[in-house]
């Protein structure tokens, strides 16, 4: 059997994308008020 390639972690994957990882750079912040102008349900990982 082989693996398959995405093998999902929730804490990495936060710590990566997360809202307190946008949150601390300019470039997050704009990316989070992007996705609030758009609408979007979820403006980051869950």
């Amino acid at each position: 059997m082989v693996k398959r390639t995405y093998q999902p972690k929730k804490l990495p994957r936060k710590r990566e994308h997360g809202f307190l990882k946008r949150m601390s750079t300019r470039g997050g912040r704009a990316v989070i008020r992007a996705r609030r102008l758009k609408g979007r349900q979820k403006l980051t990982v869950v």
